[in-house]
């Protein structure tokens, strides 16, 4: 009956005989008052003879039973617009886009309503101008502060230029929109321009962007990977498309942690162009998280322009040469931060009865550089100093970002405000010292600092180098973190601490500590351990630990798992090295006093070079597991010698490869050795002098008093 009754209706339809088709449809709805079909078509015929209410009525009812229906939505569209509801009717044109963007008669629909939706009258005679007057007149209209009218403009052009400029039209209206705030318009007009033109590189860019910033990462990745296979079928397209395309696939995958689709992206964009200094180090330090030996291999370059290209970071595990460190840290300041001038004169003293300390960071949170520093900010004396937080950090929700804010006197967020803004909150609040966590690290914010808006400025702990960041003025370090032939390669003046120069968190919960079996690792052998961040592992520092794992009967090395990719060629270099990979655990991320208690299970630490571990190394003694380091010759690789001179374990530094590996060996060979090394750690911290917070706290207020005392 269902068919029978709607096929009849239809029929009446497509014969011309509408009236005698409406009275069928309108049947049909009595009988049937769900069927999609009926409704629609009947709110069809109705909008065709003029009866808009009652046309209304019947598609908002086919419209709500089948949302997924483009067509409803757009008749819907075009009846609100008669009605002249125009904001609503382009919600829900768009709507219909979103469902199926070739719906007939939905773009030429879209071009009469968008500019309306806007309010945007199109006053200017644009006549027979050729495209590029057109091109020239919207500008002006831009420029003038009306970008409605411009768009106005375009949308009349486009009706005008439907084969030719069209795109260029599509395109520069969804620029206009997406400033407006209009996204889903803004990428209807994208979409529309890549219909018209498939390999518009300019257009697919701009919908990626448009899309990530929507919080739509899939699809703004997979816009760039259809621009780049429309582009590779066009002989005509420009390769400088291909490499911003191919570059924010890069970045993108990067952000969601797909390293080796990224990697893959940007060598790609490099063969195309290797002179692209900024790719080339995100590339470098792509290879490095991979554990993907030699990192410059696959280019027509060599090691001096990765030096060159390679980030402040990267250089980090690159080079154990001072100068190297120096001159990248200099090169991204100088590519990056602003010169300015000092907004406070160094030394200036405001005359506070107590000190103004104020902690610059993003990673007040469930952050490594806050696990850290949690209890000196509450160990603080209030009776010196009065300690403020500049923070941009994400809220984690986590009761650690509560105790970190409530260690702060006062806790100022500065994620709304500029770089300028926040520099001049600063200098407001008279901050006699300010210490920078953050360096040249991720979400860093250096144009704060390089304004200089306090009397002393200072680096700790965020970036464990030269940061090159005009004014600030000092990093922390100890006596063997920071050996005078130092001094030449940085841009900072030592501030030593005599306790030395990291603290700790002494209320650290730690879980129970696990069995060898729910670790995956053999209860009988010795472990190995190396829980540093995968991109620290070198070529050379790897094949250390393979060969000491063949000198070393009944042990296996028990790896941080980083990513995927890292773990397999890790295991490949060692099956290569002649190494059962069976040999090889792996471990993965977990709850961070789980992870405390981790480190119990294994025997030694194995720390990487030039590359230390910094949190890491913190951890690790804490846990009563020793470690062996190598110091080298820059800042970075002396962190862990540092903390383990400060607990009298020097005899666990080595200084070049050959006696680091002899160590490991010996150790491995003398369990009671490494043993009262542990106990060594456990008794100092039971005596509160592992990670004295209390100590360091009293020593890193003097040393500030002096300095604005001098």
């Amino acid at each position: 009956m269902k068919k029978a009754g709607l096929e009849a209706a239809l029929e009446l339809q497509a014969s011309g005989r509408a009236a005698e088709a409406l009275d069928a449809f309108l049947a049909l709805i009595a009988q049937e008052p769900d069927n999609t079909a009926a409704l629609y078509s009947a709110a069809a015929l109705l909008f065709s003879f003029d009866r808009t209410d009652a046309a209304r009525g019947l598609i908002d009812r086919a419209a709500a039973l089948k949302p997924g229906f483009a067509p409803s939505w757009l008749a819907r569209s075009k009846i609100r617009t008669k009605q002249g509801e125009i904001a609503g009717a382009l919600e829900d044109a768009v709507r219909a886009f979103e469902i199926d963007a070739a719906t007939p008669d939905l773009i030429e629909h879209l071009m009469l309503v968008l500019p309306a939706a806007f309010g945007a009258d199109c006053d200017v005679d644009i006549g027979e101008a050729a495209p590029g007057a057109v091109l020239q007149i919207a500008e002006a209209l831009e420029t003038a502060g009306t970008p409605l009218r411009a768009l106005a403009v375009y949308q009349r052009a486009v009706t005008r230029d439907r084969h030719d400029f069209a795109p260029v039209y599509f395109y520069n209206s969804g620029v206009i929109l997406q400033k407006a705030n209009r996204f889903a318009e803004s990428e209807i007009c994208f979409r529309l321009a890549l219909q018209r033109r498939p390999a518009f590189a300019e257009a697919h860019l701009a919908l990626g962007l448009l899309l990530e910033s929507r919080k739509k990462p899939e699809e703004a990745l997979a816009a760039w990977s259809t621009g780049l296979a429309r582009l590779a079928a066009d002989p005509t397209a420009a390769e400088e498309g291909r490499i911003s395309l191919l570059n924010n696939l890069g970045r993108l995958r990067e952000i969601r942690r797909d390293y080796a689709g990224a990697e893959a992206a940007l060598h790609e964009s490099l063969l195309l162009d290797h002179d692209q200094s900024a790719v080339l180090h995100h590339w470098v330090h792509l290879r490095q998280k991979q554990c993907r030996w030699p990192v410059e291999a696959g280019l027509p370059i060599g090691r001096d322009e990765i030096m060159k290209s390679a980030s402040p970071l990267a250089m980090l595990g690159l080079s154990d040469d001072p100068h190297e460190q120096f001159l990248a840290a200099k090169r991204y300041v100088d590519a990056k931060v602003g010169k300015f001038e000092r907004m406070v004169p160094y030394g200036t003293r405001y005359g506070h009865d107590r000190l103004k300390i104020g902690y610059l960071s993003s990673d007040l949170s469930m952050h490594a550089v806050s696990l850290l520093t949690v209890e000196l900010f509450e160990t603080h004396h209030r009776d010196r100093v009065e300690v403020h937080a500049f923070c941009w950090s994400k809220e984690d929700g986590t009761p650690f970002r509560e105790r970190v804010r409530n260690a702060f006197d006062v806790f100022h967020k500065i994620g709304g405000l500029d770089d300028l803004a926040a520099a001049e909150l600063i200098k407001a609040q008279e901050i006699d010292v300010l210490v920078d966590l953050h360096g040249l690290t991720a979400n860093a914010r250096p144009n704060i600092v390089a304004r200089g808006p306090a009397p002393v400025q200072i680096a700790y702990l965020g970036f464990p180098g030269p940061s090159a960041i005009p004014y600030v003025d000092h990093v922390v370090a100890d006596a063997f973190l920071f050996p005078d032939e130092l001094r030449k390669d940085f841009s900072e003046t030592p501030l030593y601490i005599p306790r030395g120069f990291q603290v700790s968190d002494s209320k650290r919960p730690f879980g129970p500590k696990p069995a060898r079996a729910a670790l995956g690792l053999p209860e009988d052998a010795f472990v190995f351990c190396a829980f540093n961040n995968n991109h620290k592992i070198t070529p050379e520092m790897f094949a250390c630990w393979l060969r000491i794992l063949k000198r070393s009967d009944d042990s296996v090395l028990w790896l941080l798992e980083d990513n995927p990719w890292s773990k397999e060629n890790l295991l490949g270099h060692a099956r290569a090295a002649g190494i059962d990979p069976n040999r090889l655990c792996f471990a993965g991320r977990i709850d961070p006093k789980d992870y405390l208690a981790r480190f119990q299970a294994a025997d030694l630490f194995l720390d990487t070079t030039p590359y230390n571990a910094g949190t890491t190394a913190n951890d690790a003694l804490w846990a009563d597991l020793p470690i062996l380091t190598l110091s080298g010759r820059t800042y970075v690789s002396r962190m862990a010698g540092a903390l383990l001179t400060s607990a009298g374990l020097d005899d666990l530094i080595a200084f070049d490869l050959a006696t680091y590996e002899e160590k490991a060996v010996v150790l491995r060979a003398d369990p009671e050795r490494v043993s009262a090394a542990s106990k060594r750690l456990s008794d100092l911290k039971a005596r509160g002098a592992l990670f004295d917070t209390e100590t360091f706290c009293t020593q890193f207020e003097d040393v500030l008093e002096g300095l604005l005392k001098r």
